[in-house]
């Protein structure tokens, strides 16, 4: 068996419901005279009244219900207060701000009853006196409702906001690391491919590849060094350290911490291409030298979609080479990548590679295709806006 929840009150509530209960016994003791009971049932009633009001945020419904019995019993049996009503009206605005949806349309119907009963020995000759009453108190209910389904909105929206946040975030990352390593581990293979075929024959070239996959593979574990460190240390993880929990600068293999994360952008397709090229496959670069001011996130997604484009060429389009072309132009960065491979089947459908790449142009509002190219093999082509 679970122990009990502790009920918890806030200094606030606690010091509402104690000023309400000194007023209420003043009220008493001086129309004392007037009570159709003794003293002691009119202060219990009193304190029954009030008392809810330190424990409206946590239980309003069991509180309100309280406080409306006590209210009707003084009002059949002792003799109807002047404050009572009003420390129902906290309890009712209470009832519809921190109640669930379902418990706080309790309220209007205990409401209704509770000024029935108020009223029941006053005998109105004009009934809009208490139709008016309940107006006011239903009008604070309906206040302390609305302002509770605002916040719940509030909430969901936020709430779906981190949620698309975490999302967004997420396929970034799965992005970075899909171009990191799907990119290095096809030009790694295609390396040792061609290195084991010429083994025998031009031990020199071999030398040459397995010095360039060497290379390669230091490169993407420097590059995947720096995404690991970034999410580390956004994920609040501490630094790995010696024996007193302190690090040594030169022990650091990630990024410091105010060092931004390293992202290849335009100027780096020269060493891009360079890989490709020990794969194999020759690879024409033309930039258009205003490119190459373009902001700093639309370069890293142009090389970001080049880099894929070329990755595409090495594992699917068996090209012998492959041509790129960069250039600002109508207000646009404009990329094209082209091969002589065999090209995409007819009725192809776009792999993780492809998808990373039209994620990348959304975000940027820009606009990718991918066909086959009119003289074969394979055309990619991007237009990224530029602020």
């Amino acid at each position: 068996m679970s122990p009990p929840v502790p009920i918890r009150t806030s200094p606030l509530d606690t010091a509402l419901a104690c000023a309400f209960l000194g007023a209420m016994v003043v009220e008493r003791l001086g129309a004392a005279a007037g009570l159709r009971t003794g003293i002691p049932l009119a202060l219990a009633l009193s304190a029954a009244v009030a008392g809810p009001l330190a424990v409206r945020r946590t239980l309003p419904l069991a509180g309100y219900l309280i406080g409306s019995a006590a209210l009707s019993a003084e009002a059949l049996f002792v003799l109807p207060s002047p404050l009572t009503p009003y420390a129902n009206l906290i309890g009712l605005y209470s009832l519809g701000l921190y109640a669930t949806r379902r418990r706080a349309w309790l309220g209007p119907f205990a409401a209704l009853l509770g000024m029935a009963a108020y009223f029941a020995d006053f005998g109105h000759a004009y009934p809009v006196i208490p139709a008016g009453v309940l107006f006011f108190w239903l009008l604070g209910w309906a206040f302390g409702y609305g302002a509770a389904r605002r916040a719940e909105e509030r909430d969901a929206a936020r709430s779906l906001l981190r949620q698309r946040v975490v999302a967004e975030e997420r396929a970034r990352l799965a992005r970075e690391l899909h171009d990191l390593v799907g990119h290095t581990v096809n030009v790694m293979l295609i390396q040792a491919g061609a290195a084991r075929r010429l083994l025998d024959r031009e031990p020199d070239r071999t030398r040459e590849l397995l010095s360039g996959l060497e290379h390669t593979g230091r490169e993407a574990l420097d590059d995947l060094d720096r995404v690991l460190g970034l999410l580390r240390r956004s994920a609040g993880a501490p630094e790995q350290g010696g024996p007193d929990g302190r690090t040594d600068p030169a022990d650091r293999t990630g990024p410091a911490d105010d060092e931004p994360l390293l992202q290849p952008g335009l100027a780096d397709l020269g060493r891009l291409t360079g890989r490709i090229g020990q794969a194999g496959i020759r690879v024409t670069v033309r930039v258009d030298p205003a490119a190459r001011q373009v902001p700093r996130s639309i370069d890293v997604s142009a090389y970001r979609i080049v880099q894929e484009a070329l990755t595409n060429t090495v594992k699917h389009a068996q090209a012998g080479s492959a041509d790129v072309t960069v250039q600002c132009a109508g207000g646009a960065l404009d990329i094209e990548v082209c091969d002589d491979g065999r090209g995409a089947a007819p009725g192809y459908a776009p792999g993780r590679g492809l998808l990373g790449i039209a994620e990348r142009v959304s975000v940027l509002g820009g606009s990718v295709e991918h066909e086959r190219g009119e003289r074969g093999g394979f055309r990619l082509h991007a237009v990224l806006p530029i602020p």
